[in-house]
């Protein structure tokens, strides 16, 4: 009996690793054929790039990244490129935030909505900061309504803001719902006009502003605007130099020094 529980015992060791080999090495062929799959779906969507909200060519969804997704630790991801692409220049009728005669624009189509725009708010902000008048940030609505069906009227009432604030009031708008919004439609808009109160708006005026709709036209022309230069994510951001034409594309939330190699080219030539 006790020899044929040692030969029992000597099958046990001579067979169980080999099977857990086994399985190891199909668990290992299961998940990397998985992950290939993964990644195929991101790509025919036109997603998965970490840095940005993107609409594929034929995607209406996208995967929805963390509210507050961490920064980025590669600085040389979504590098700057020069791009044949006509970008509308600065106007009278655009929301600046900086030197409005400065040689550098940074042009940012942003939704309001869109985790990695709110990333990227205060990184622009940097920029303005870090080169005061050398640098004027220009704000254009683009809401990605596929994604983000709350992110149009958010637009909105930035217009509206601008309208009763003027430039200094779509500013503090803008800041306002990007500091509070947990990002992918997290915003309830029946809170929107207690926001502009809290920015110093009438209440009850911008509330017939928004609740008009007046503004709607307004924001679909300067998303338009970005789709005639080629924009088909958010943020999708350009840097034009006033002195010389050449346009720059620097898509997604990239890190400050990403843009700063950017900036720096452009003020030597």
């Amino acid at each position: 009996m006790n020899e044929e529980k040692v030969e029992s015992w000597n099958i046990l060791n001579k067979y169980v690793p080999f099977a857990v080999v086994i399985g190891l090495v199909a668990g290992s062929f299961y998940l990397g054929v998985l992950t290939s799959k993964v990644s195929i779906y991101e790509k025919q969507l036109g997603i998965g790039n970490g840095q940005g909200n993107t609409l594929g060519q034929k995607a209406v969804v996208a995967a929805n990244p963390p509210s507050n997704p961490s920064p980025s630790n590669n600085p040389s991801a979504a590098p700057a490129v020069a791009k044949d692409v006509k970008v509308d220049p600065v106007s009278a009728t655009d929301h600046i935030r900086g030197n409005k005669n400065a040689r550098i624009a940074l042009i940012e189509y942003s939704d309001l909505e869109c985790p990695f725009c709110k990333r990227f708010h205060p990184t622009a902000q940097q920029v303005v900061d870090t080169y005061k008048d050398q640098v004027v940030w220009v704000y254009r609505q683009f809401p990605l309504t596929q994604l983000h069906s709350q992110a149009k009227k958010e637009a909105e009432a930035t217009e509206c803001a601008a309208k009763l604030g003027g430039n200094a009031g779509f500013w503090k708008m803008t800041d306002k719902i990007f500091e509070v919004t947990p990002s992918n439609n997290g915003l309830d808009l029946t809170t929107l006009p207690d926001l502009a109160s809290q920015i110093g708006l009438d209440k009850t005026a911008f509330t017939t502003c928004l609740d008009s709709g007046e503004m709607a036209d307004k924001v679909d022309a300067q998303e338009q605007s970005g789709v005639n230069s080629g924009v088909n994510g958010t943020p999708g951001n350009f840097l034009l130099d006033t002195k010389t034409g050449k346009t720059v594309e620097i898509p997604g939330a990239v890190p400050f020094d990403t843009i700063k190699q950017a900036i720096d080219a452009m003020l030597k030539q």
